[in-house]
């Protein structure tokens, strides 16, 4: 019988949409336990064991456990999707590599800064100065990206990877929100071509309506 995989996170987080979308897409059970926000239980002893950051996602596959989103989805595609998810090709597993570490780094903070400061930021306390910044910053991404999506058709080249599951969770929230976005057409079609995806709707596509101002 094989071993279960258990995702513990709350399914409204950003960060739990990434092994969700990667699980999904590599047709792969596993039980998702909500942890954290509205539901607690990241300060328990049991689960600081096994993350001793308190924070989520969290995997556990058998008796292996793993944190840190990228981490995972990591795991994940080099177990379950060798040669797909994660490219055989060395140089191919460097630009999966290369755009997820930029993601962490560079265009995560920027577009969760828009969401954070716009849709989790009660209105009277909401500073449009610093919605303009994160914004800015956003879109400036997010031009490096269509740029790259006029060279080739996903991130790391013509199939998807793991590169575009951590920088493509962005985008159900980037075009649901009310926010100055500035029109990038390869992005679009990205954005388009991921929604055929069966995976990608049900891991990414979550309504956050309680963390509006939250």
């Amino acid at each position: 019988m094989a071993e279960t995989i258990t995702l513990f996170g709350r399914r409204t987080s950003a960060n739990v949409h990434k092994p969700m979308w990667a699980l999904e897409e590599l047709g792969v059970a596993y039980e998702q336990i909500e942890l954290g926000g509205r539901f607690g239980g990241l300060d328990t002893p049991e689960y600081r064991a096994m993350n001793p950051n308190a924070r989520i996602p969290t995997l556990r596959d058998g008796d292996f456990v793993v944190w840190e989103s990228h981490a995972i989805i990591r795991y994940l595609a080099n177990k379950y999707g060798a040669g797909t998810l994660a490219p055989a090709d060395l140089e191919a597993r460097a630009l999966a590599d290369q755009w997820t570490d930029w993601t962490a780094t560079t265009f995560q903070p920027a577009w969760i800064g828009v969401f954070q400061a716009l849709v989790r930021t009660p209105v009277a306390q909401r500073d449009a100065d610093l919605i303009a910044r994160q914004t800015e910053a956003a879109n400036a991404c997010f031009a490096i990206i269509d740029a790259q999506l006029a060279r080739t058709a996903f991130l790391a080249g013509d199939t998807l990877t793991y590169a575009d599951i951590a920088a493509g969770v962005s985008l159900f929230r980037w075009y649901s929100m009310e926010v100055d976005r500035q029109s990038f057409a390869r992005v679009q079609d990205w954005h388009r071509r991921l929604l055929e995806r069966p995976a990608f709707v049900t891991g990414v596509c979550v309504p956050y309506d309680d963390l509006v101002g939250r």
